[in-house]
């Protein structure tokens, strides 16, 4: 099943509905739906598949790699560095840590989890050998805030940034107020985690009014509204394969410009500078 995309800096087209793998793999008890939902978002083409060295201490790359057995080619894998490893030679140790976990001989998109002690420069360096050698294809950001990226695509050198991840939801509306117009204006396309506030956003009334009107779920509502704005990919976790045919079911969500007011209303958008919000 054809899924919109978006396409990176490079051109290369990527999915706006992904699947986020954050707490995967912390419970055993849990592992077989965890596969099962990364296996039914291939099957429904959802072949983003986000995962991060953090999650479970590599642990989440573990149940990656086991769900993608056989269907890598499938997938668009996205992976993490922890910006603790993220010096030149630590961002090329912890990229080769990641194949082997992942079982696979790249990374379509490796990114710099959030900022950390090491210059950007040096993470920038690394990325690019990664690339030169074919262990990466592009390369990325999560949690840089505006004044971060002026400086990555500045002296740090950072110009083929391919996308910032970044907490951005209905009730985390603070990049519209700078970021987005930022990545917009330099054709970086932004990568919205929590797009349901870990579930927390399911019970506004608003959503349920919303959703009874579309004859949709207020998860596909929330999920709808981040997917609205061109270059935006939404990475809900989710981690049973019922609730992936629902954020599925979002991109057949067309919110009008009344449901839109709507939500303006009970989440209003910002009008001053925020400092970017991180979970």
């Amino acid at each position: 099943m054809s899924i919109p995309t978006t396409s990176l800096p490079d051109g290369t087209p990527v999915p706006v509905l992904g699947a986020g793998t954050w707490h995967y793999a912390e419970d055993p008890s849990r592992r077989r739906d965890e596969i099962a939902s990364l296996r039914a978002a291939l099957d429904q083409g959802i072949t983003l598949i986000d995962t991060a060295e953090m999650y479970a201490d590599g642990g989440s790359e573990e149940l990656v790699g086991e769900a993608l057995a056989g269907r890598r080619d499938e997938a668009f894998l996205v992976d993490k560095v922890l910006p603790s490893h993220a010096s030149r030679r630590g961002t090329v140790e912890a990229a080769e840590r990641a194949l082997r976990r992942l079982r696979t001989d790249r990374i379509d998109l490796y990114l710099l989890h959030w900022r950390g002690r090491y210059p950007l420069a040096d993470t920038v360096a690394a990325f690019e050998e990664l690339q030169a050698a074919g262990k990466i294809g592009a390369w990325g950001v999560s949690n840089l805030d505006t004044d971060d990226m002026e400086e990555l695509v500045g002296p740090a050198g950072g110009r083929a940034v391919a996308t910032d991840q970044i907490l951005y939801n209905l009730t985390r509306r603070g990049p519209e107020y700078d970021l987005l117009p930022w990545c917009a204006g330099h054709g970086v396309p932004v990568m919205a985690y929590s797009p349901v506030e870990q579930g927390r956003l399911l019970r506004a009334p608003a959503l349920r009014g919303i959703a009874d009107r579309h004859d949709a779920t207020p998860a596909q509502v929330a999920l709808a509204w981040v997917l609205r704005r061109p270059g935006t990919i939404a990475i809900p976790k989710t981690s049973t394969p019922e609730r992936i045919a629902e954020n599925r079911g979002a991109l057949d969500v067309h919110l009008t410009d009344d449901d839109l007011s709507e939500l303006d209303a009970a989440f209003p958008p910002p009008d001053r500078k925020r400092a970017l919000e991180i979970l």
